[in-house]
């Protein structure tokens, strides 16, 4: 069995990115259309944080980046919570 070092180091990074960050929304390009939270696979209200513009810091967000992924608007995106050490 052979081991793909690119692989391992693409996920390591990805979780460490996804876990010092978090999903902000862009209010003024939100249109209120839900996707984002029918989405989301543990079923948050990513659209009402999306409506007052504020960083998606609930702990239950798995930062798995569906919403992110089919927001139609690009309203989503994530941002690092702290600076990289």
């Amino acid at each position: 069995m052979s081991i793909d070092r690119r692989s391992i180091f693409f996920d390591l990074t990805r979780a460490e990115v996804l876990a010092r960050g978090c999903v902000q929304p862009d209010a003024g390009r939100c249109v209120q259309c839900g996707i984002c939270s029918h989405n989301c696979p543990l079923g948050l209200d990513v659209r009402a944080y999306a409506w007052r513009g504020i960083p998606i810091t609930d702990s239950q967000c798995l930062t798995c980046g569906q919403c992110v992924a089919r927001c139609p608007r690009g309203a989503l995106e994530f941002v690092p919570l702290r600076p990289e050490t």
